[in-house]
């Protein structure tokens, strides 16, 4: 019975797409007890995602070419290569061990300039996230364990968030907008203005479950709006946060015990390519541009929209309390762009894209002198690439929501998706500073 489930974990991982090891890379197996919060079957696939991956010798490149979506497209179609991030003329590849010098040879035949932007993605792992020291350590016994020194496993985000509910439970409140494909809570916090008719505004992060900056934003911008509220109570007074800092808790678990680079959820419609692509997933115009039918891409759609339930989740919920709410922003990264819907198609805008835009660049420019960081504004499709089904879309065009953003954080592309734990007080300040940017203008709203 063991060589068989052995053999299925093998079959699991070879097949589960380029965020895997290379045929001689090594998968680690995990011995420590996870403490998840969740309902979990004991069966074949909980053994497989006690399964560790190791990407020692896979690379990033970035490519520069005035056909990278031909070029891009292309090396996905074959399977030799995972994208990153990609605009008009630029595009980040993963490319593992195995692949790596097929995949130099076939950029140098089309004469397509390369650089390797992370020689070794592993060691890149390894130094992003270090352990904290015995003194960080003594954090926990204010009550919660999160420092923003590190990146933080669920059990500790969902923890800070009870913590806070305990100590400020005039002004917060915390329960579940329901439960993922493996039964983890979908945890919100709602920061409260106590006052009647207040104006609303969303935010979320974690949607995919590689993008550790996210939550780590998304849980720094609560902190600061409940335990340093005073600071900022000219600004935000007057408005109710809704907030949910892990969209995608299986997936954002298993980036820290299975797979670091898994994008997707953990459903299990197809068994040897798990996962949905959250972000493609949601019911306004899905279905079309910049998403797969097939289970194995990362920007597999779903069997249909909203056929996973922490996007039925989610969305039931803003639905359920839309009436006043009036911005909605979804943390994502990387890239460094405030992005504007609609994403499903080049060329469509929202009636009032220009004001979208006027407010984007306003929260642009609060990013800017927090941190001197960056940030480009515009239409998603545009500036980037068209992809249909994503969260911010639906929030525009079906909730109707008038400030709909995703926002790309840090970094422009030297560290990526392993952004080092160093950048997640300073990307955080910044993305306070662009959330305080649109809570003015909403506050000035009929």
């Amino acid at each position: 019975m063991k060589s068989v489930k052995y053999l299925l974990v093998l079959l699991v991982i070879v097949n589960s797409g380029l965020c895997r090891p290379s045929d001689d890379e090594e998968i680690i197996n995990i011995s420590e007890d996870e403490d998840n919060n969740s309902t979990s079957k004991s069966d074949t696939r909980d053994e497989i995602i006690e399964q560790k991956v190791s990407y020692n010798g896979a690379q990033v490149l970035n490519i520069q070419s005035d056909n990278v979506k031909e070029i891009v497209d292309q090396l996905l179609k074959e399977g030799d290569a995972e994208q990153w991030r990609s605009n008009t003329t630029h595009a980040d590849l993963f490319v593992s061990k195995d692949k790596a010098s097929k995949i130099k040879s076939y950029l140098a035949n089309k004469n397509v300039q390369y650089r390797i932007v992370i020689e070794n993605v592993q060691d890149a792992i390894d130094s992003e996230n270090p352990h904290e020291d015995e003194d960080e350590d003594l954090e926990g016994r204010k009550g919660h364990k999160m420092t923003w020194r590190s990146y933080h496993r669920l059990a500790d985000i969902y923890g800070y968030l009870d913590y806070l509910a305990e100590t400020y439970p005039d002004l917060v409140s915390v329960g579940s907008v329901g439960r993922s494909v493996e039964n983890r809570e979908i945890k919100f916090i709602k920061i409260s203005s106590g006052q009647p008719n207040a104006k609303k505004f969303w935010l979320d992060g974690g949607i995919h479950a590689r993008e550790w900056i996210s939550p780590a934003t998304v849980t720094y911008i609560i902190s600061e709006l409940v335990e340093n509220r005073n600071s900022h109570l000219s600004v935000i007074d007057g408005i109710d946060f809704y907030i949910v800092p892990v969209v995608n808790p299986d997936g954002y678990e298993y980036t820290h015990v299975g797979q670091r680079l898994w994008r997707k959820n953990r459903s299990k419609g197809n068994y040897f390519c798990p996962g949905t692509d959250l972000n493609r997933n949601w019911g306004y115009k899905w279905g079309g541009q910049g998403t797969s039918g097939d289970n194995c891409r990362e920007i597999f759609r779903g069997t249909g929209p909203f056929s996973e339930p922490e996007t039925r989740a989610v969305s039931n919920f803003i639905l359920n309390n839309k009436a006043n709410m009036k911005a909605f922003v979804t943390f994502h990264s990387y890239g460094q762009y405030i992005l504007i819907p609609f994403g499903y198609q080049a060329g469509v805008l929202p009636s009032d894209y220009n004001e979208l835009e006027r407010v984007g660049r306003k929260a642009a420019m609060a990013m800017r002198l927090s941190s001197g960081a960056s940030y480009t504004v515009g239409n998603s499709a545009t500036l980037l690439y068209a992809a249909s089904g994503g969260a911010d879309d639906w929030a525009k065009g079906a909730a109707g929501i008038k400030y709909a953003y995703t926002i790309e954080l840090r970094d422009q592309g030297s560290y990526g998706f392993v952004l080092p734990a160093s950048y997640i007080i300073p990307t955080g300040k910044e993305a306070l500073a662009a959330i305080k940017a649109i809570a003015t203008t909403i506050k000035k709203e009929n």
